[in-house]
């Protein structure tokens, strides 16, 4: 079965949104759309080195990501009132590191999203020989702040739902 749909739930939801496209519940575009939902992962498994995700904690990754949108939210006010009433000699823009313990190219791939998509922060790559983070920050006051904050708040739950 897993050689036919290596990914149910992606042909469950590719099957949904052709139907949603099509707004039609006839067979013709029932056979198309399963027909695309079965062809659509296969072709796309190459694409996948190391497999597709399992997600072991469903809610955790909800409250993840609920919990990462508030944070992009409030870095986009705080980003926005340094850009404009801030003055530049007063930014401490700096690179710092940050150990990592999570090895799940999903979870590594997944935080490297919500560091880029947070106002302030830009994920520079993970260091090979000391598996460290190298992220930017806009205006750094507290780099234990941002260690604390992406080990506790986002590297830990990533490891819960990716890594068991």
């Amino acid at each position: 079965m897993k050689r036919l749909l290596p990914s149910p739930l992606l042909s469950l939801v590719l099957l949904f949104t052709w139907l949603l496209m099509n707004q039609s519940l006839e067979v013709a575009h029932l056979l198309l759309g399963t027909l695309l939902a079965i062809i659509a992962p296969l072709l796309a498994r190459p694409l996948q080195p190391h497999g597709y995700a399992r997600i072991r904690r469903p809610l955790a990754l909800l409250r993840l990501l609920a919990h990462a949108s508030v944070e992009v939210l409030r870095s986009c006010f705080n980003v926005s009132r340094i850009i404009l009433f801030a003055r530049p000699e007063g930014l401490n823009s700096q690179f710092i590191r940050i150990p990592l313990d999570m090895r799940s190219p999903h979870g590594l791939a997944l935080l490297a999203g919500i560091i880029n998509l947070t106002p302030g922060t830009v994920w520079v790559e993970v260091l090979p020989d000391s598996h460290e983070l190298a992220l930017h920050v806009f205006d750094l006051h507290d780099a234990q702040w941002w260690i604390d904050t992406i080990k506790g708040q986002y590297e830990v739950p990533l490891m819960e739902i990716f890594e068991g």
